[in-house]
């Protein structure tokens, strides 16, 4: 049944008429064309389709329209500011922190959310913090240092 959602999108309010049951994930790519948010496995288990909801991190194969009514949603394309890349996009970037980089977008936003609950996270917390993303190239080491780094220069250490 289609119902008028409204939600902000990257700083910017959105209002479409739409299912309510449709999952953000098609939203995202298909209508609105922000194809950082990768399809993976369709289940919510790979985490390459995290987004951002009220600042939490959420599998949007797995998110209804309806979930996100009156909410905010970011994106990895709603990270950079002024042409400025957000330091773990950088940090990720600059630690070889990706192989393919089919589920960097999943990961930095899941270390994003991480690091807003926790600034200062041990190596430990950021391996179980991260544990529900995979990555299939193996680049899991990189990661976890990058996002340490991150946290170091986002203020967290």
């Amino acid at each position: 049944m289609k119902e008028l959602i409204k939600f902000t999108l990257n700083g910017k309010p959105v209002e479409l008429e739409q299912d309510s049951d449709r999952m953000l994930l098609w939203v995202l790519r298909t209508d609105l064309g922000l194809t950082g948010t990768k399809y993976g496995c369709g289940e919510g288990y790979c985490g390459a389709c995290t987004v951002l909801v009220n600042d939490e991190a959420v599998r949007s194969c797995q998110t209804s329209l309806k979930d996100i009514q009156n909410k905010s949603v970011v994106t990895i394309e709603g990270l950079e500011k002024n042409g400025e890349l957000h330091p773990l996009q950088k940090v990720f970037m600059e630690n070889d922190a990706l192989q393919c980089g089919y589920c960097t977008p999943g990961m930095i936003l899941k270390a994003l959310a991480l690091l807003k609950k926790n600034p200062n996270p041990t190596k430990q917390q950021i391996i179980e913090g991260m544990e529900e993303n995979l990555c299939r190239c193996g680049a899991h080491k990189r990661i976890v240092e990058a996002i340490r780094i991150a946290a170091k220069e986002m203020g967290g250490f």
